[in-house]
């Protein structure tokens, strides 16, 4: 090895490890959070689930449940987002203007973060409007099969679709994407993110709105949808396997229309 290029190597490591760590306490708090919440709405809801447990909603309750979404969504999506910062934090290390790359990184993951949790705001919008009409049940599960077999159908629709084939095709290709897209300092971090977590958004977020079909606090939804968001984003046949599901959730949403 270049003893010119072992501490730039060493540099690279560290800042990987201080990456990885902040993403994994991330996405762990979230699931630490939320696992306990879903198992006690499976059962009693007598202890961290007690405060879902009413019928009405006040600007407190909105707040809450607008957190549970944004740690939903921490949860589900910074892991598919993890190799995209990964690399990230490489190429700033070995860029010109180099420099310690994890607080642009940490940016870049705000960004991110913030994206996703203007989508949160909008699903508390939805949840609230589907609680008024007594369309959940006290899973957060559609209880109109209609209404879970139109989320089925518009989710796998929208998996056919090119806009699904656009913005996955961004998701899968980190190196180009952050070639194609490169902004300096933190400011420009934080652009990324909002830039990557928009194509994000773009690809998931009918996968997202499936959590109203199988319950909000599922846990077994929650995970399904969260190992299949990786498996598209990041397997080798992950794009084929997303134009499969998209016609087994049409196949799904039709067969629930017709039993219901």
């Amino acid at each position: 090895m270049n003893p010119a290029a072992a501490p730039l190597e060493r540099g690279l490591v560290r800042e990987r490890l201080w990456v990885g760590a902040g993403l994994g306490l991330a996405v762990a708090a979230c699931w630490a959070w939320l696992v306990p919440l879903a198992l006690d709405m499976q059962g009693a809801m007598t202890g961290s689930a007690a405060w879902m447990m009413r019928a009405d909603w006040d600007a407190v309750y909105f707040v809450a449940i607008f957190g549970m979404w944004v740690a939903m969504m921490i949860g589900m999506m910074l892991p598919s987002a993890a190799p995209t910062l990964l690399l990230y934090a490489t190429v700033v290390r070995k860029s010109p203007e180099a420099g310690d790359a994890v607080p642009r990184v940490y940016a870049f993951a705000a960004g991110y973060v913030l994206v996703w949790s203007g989508f949160s705001l909008l699903a508390t919008i939805l949840q609230w409007g589907l609680a008024r009409r007594a369309l959940l049940s006290p899973m957060m599960q559609a209880v109109s099969p209609q209404l879970g077999a139109s989320v089925l159908c518009l989710a796998g629709l929208y998996q056919l679709t090119p806009w699904k084939r656009a913005c996955l095709a961004q998701c899968r290709a980190p190196a180009a994407w952050i070639s194609a897209h490169w902004r300096r300092g933190l400011a420009g971090a934080l652009r990324m993110g909002l830039h990557h977590g928009a194509y994000c958004l773009g690809c998931c977020w009918a996968l997202m709105l499936l959590l109203f079909a199988g319950g909000v606090m599922n846990l077994v939804w929650i995970g399904a949808i969260t190992l299949f968001v990786l498996l598209e984003k990041l397997a080798p046949h992950g794009a084929q396997g997303g134009r499969l599901s998209g016609a087994l959730l049409i196949v799904c949403g039709a067969a629930r229309l017709l039993a219901g």
